[in-house]
């Protein structure tokens, strides 16, 4: 098993690889019950329409603050955020870039947690006069990639409609002309999934102010209202609906209730019948239309707990100077050498499913990633830090739990490959 005694970003990196030597160490592990998710929430809140915060969750219902003012553009609006994780390995932000105008604006994260702006692109709706909004990522089973938005050519009172564009290069720097999606006026808010040959569109009615829900058996219509006015039993002033899918394959739909400044959520197994609303604990009046991209890091295999050490080929996973570093150690090496490479491993402190490191020789101090390195640091008791010092088993390697598909490699680092650990009984 991973051992780390002092160091903090260092310790992180070499916590993920050691979870995976201890699969190594159990020839026999035994899969852990599944897909060990998590949420992640982009969203503008009550207090600014200018900064992005960035939420997460286990559970996607409980979340928990990463960063306040993640993300602020160069100018204009940061409304209606809109995240999905690309095939560059980058999160991708879409967002409405003001009341008026016909841009909307494109931002990109290594880590979901610092943003770099990357452009406005013009979608040719009558200019500063017209309005653009509620821009929504939709992937679709192809593989293409698309930005649903509501447009108005009159702006804020005019007669809103959806369009879309399509991504015409995979570094998602080029789209196609604006494409009406076939819904007629009057209608915002469009959230799009796919499930087997059907589309379905949760949109909101401008006139009546509820949630409805059409289909289609094609991206460009035509759109059948399957749920129109109350048919949920939500009530009406509500918009921003999202749509999220749980482990159990069920569907997770949020709604924005800006009438009464609440934040709800109601669950359904087959996107036609919905639970009654549940307002979202924690963020209600606080964060305003948001996605959430569900994250999956695959099945986690099971780790001994208890007091353990990491071994990465012959050499041991040790912390000194809250540093983590792969050492030669034995049984024959100091005792402090040997404390300083045996943690406690124990449930994540993100997520019970993972796995966290505690060095046995400095109580509260675990092994996180820090800038992309293993390091022993002191527990803050933030949700960044439960984040980064969470590790989940994937078969000899530890992926890192808020940064899934990255790795511990043998430098102690962060990579998409890493190394194989094994968990070892512990050397003190």
């Amino acid at each position: 098993m991973l051992a780390i005694t002092d160091g903090p970003p260092m310790l992180r990196r070499v916590l993920l690889p050691l979870l995976l030597i201890a699969v190594l160490l159990h020839p026999t592990p035994a899969n852990a019950a599944g897909p060990a998710p998590h949420y992640l929430m982009t969203a503008f809140t009550n207090a600014s329409e200018s900064n992005m915060y960035v939420y997460d969750s286990s559970n996607a219902a409980n979340y928990n603050l990463i960063r306040a003012n993640a993300y602020t553009p160069p100018s204009g609006l940061i409304r209606d955020p809109s995240v999905i994780k690309h095939s560059d390995g980058y999160y991708h932000l879409v967002y409405t870039t003001g009341w008026t105008g016909n841009t909307i604006g494109f931002a990109r994260s290594a880590d979901a947690v610092t943003w770099t702006f990357q452009r406005n692109v013009v979608v040719g709706l009558n200019g500063s006069t017209g309005s653009t909004w509620a821009p929504e990522w939709f992937r679709d089973s192809d593989g293409s990639v698309h930005v649903v938005f509501s447009a108005s050519t009159t702006g804020t009172a005019g007669q809103f409609r959806p369009y879309r564009i399509t991504a015409t290069n995979s570094a998602l720097s080029a789209w196609s002309a604006a494409t009406p999606l076939g819904i007629s006026a009057n209608y915002i808010d469009s959230f799009l999934v796919k499930v087997g040959g059907t589309y379905h569109n949760f949109l909101k009615n401008e006139t009546t102010k509820y949630i409805e829900h059409a289909t289609a058996t094609s991206l460009n219509g035509p759109w059948t209202f399957v749920g129109t006015g109350n048919w949920a039993g939500w009530g009406s002033g509500l918009e921003g609906p999202a749509l999220v899918r749980l482990p159990d394959n069920r569907w997770r739909l949020y709604f924005d209730n800006y009438s009464g400044g609440r934040y709800y959520y109601a669950d359904s197994s087959d996107l036609s019948s919905f639970s009654s609303r549940t307002e979202l604990s924690g963020l209600s009046g606080t964060a305003r239309h948001f996605t959430v991209l569900r994250e999956d890091s695959g099945d986690t295999t099971a780790l001994p707990t208890g007091n353990r050490s990491l071994r990465a080929g012959s050499l041991y996973v040790r912390h000194r100077d809250y540093q983590a570093y792969l050492e030669n150690v034995s049984a024959s090496s100091s005792l402090l050498a040997r404390q300083d490479s045996t943690f406690t491993i124990g449930a994540g402190l993100a997520h019970s499913g993972c796995y966290s490191f505690q060095a046995i020789n400095f109580p509260g101090y675990y092994l996180r990633h820090y800038n992309m390195q293993l390091v022993l640091q002191r527990n803050d008791g933030s949700a960044i830090f439960r984040g980064d010092a969470t590790f989940c088993a994937r078969g000899s390697l530890l992926e890192s739990y808020n940064l899934p598909g990255k790795f511990l490699n043998g430098s102690l680092r962060l990579d998409p490959t890493g190394t194989a650990f094994t968990v070892t009984s512990p050397l003190a």
